[in-house]
């Protein structure tokens, strides 16, 4: 079944090229388009999308209000945010208000379309180079609590990268990898890989 994705992009060149870009994928169908944030969420409250794409800066309702609305009448909607911004303020910002993923607008192309697929997956997915910002925040006192291959492996969790995918980048296997994730988690006290990334993410804007 294709995952159903809504597009809200204020600007209309943007979204007609997302539109038609996501019309080439098989696995990915758009049943709406928005252009504003009270247009986006009637379109979600209409359609129910596996995945909203949404733009932070839309013209009359702040981006992290959308994605808060959104999840309160479609709490199985994924949020995948789209931005000019890649500052540590405006990721914590949409994280905070319940957004899965987060991409900057400088991605190419073939980044947003699987950022989509990650997000609908029920993982979490960060353009890289937030998510290694957001590991190389971590604070002093947790950081010591990994070791180096500990800390590569959540880079590339935080990056929404599968183990299989990482045991290959790290010439590792897949077992490895499956161990150093259950040890970051146990030193870490946290329980998914959604909930290791986002405190991740948390931890790597404290410092703003």
């Amino acid at each position: 079944m294709a995952i159903r994705v809504a597009i809200a992009e204020d600007q209309r060149i943007v979204r007609e090229m997302l539109a038609a870009l996501l019309e080439r994928e098989a696995d990915l169908s758009l049943v709406g388009a928005a252009g504003t944030g009270a247009e986006a969420i009637a379109v979600v409250a209409q359609q129910h999308p596996d995945v909203l794409v949404l733009d932070i800066g839309l013209p009359d309702i702040e981006g992290a209000e959308v994605a808060r609305r959104v999840k309160e009448i479609a709490p199985a909607c994924r949020v995948l945010t789209l931005s000019v911004q890649d500052s540590r303020f405006f990721v914590q910002h949409m994280l905070r208000a319940g957004a899965d993923g987060y991409v900057v607008k400088s991605a190419a192309l073939p980044e947003l379309v699987q950022a989509i697929r990650v997000v609908a997956s029920g993982r979490v997915y960060l353009s890289p180079d937030i998510a290694r910002k957001a590991v190389a925040g971590l604070a002093p006192d947790e950081s010591t609590m990994l070791g180096s291959r500990e800390r590569q492996v959540l880079a590339l969790l935080a990056g929404g990268k599968r183990s299989s995918d990482i045991a290959s980048d790290l010439h590792i296997s897949v077992a490895t990898v499956e161990a150093h994730r259950r040890n970051i988690m146990r030193k870490l006290d946290l329980h998914s890989v959604a909930e290791l990334t986002k405190y991740a993410i948390r931890q790597g804007l404290t410092s703003l």
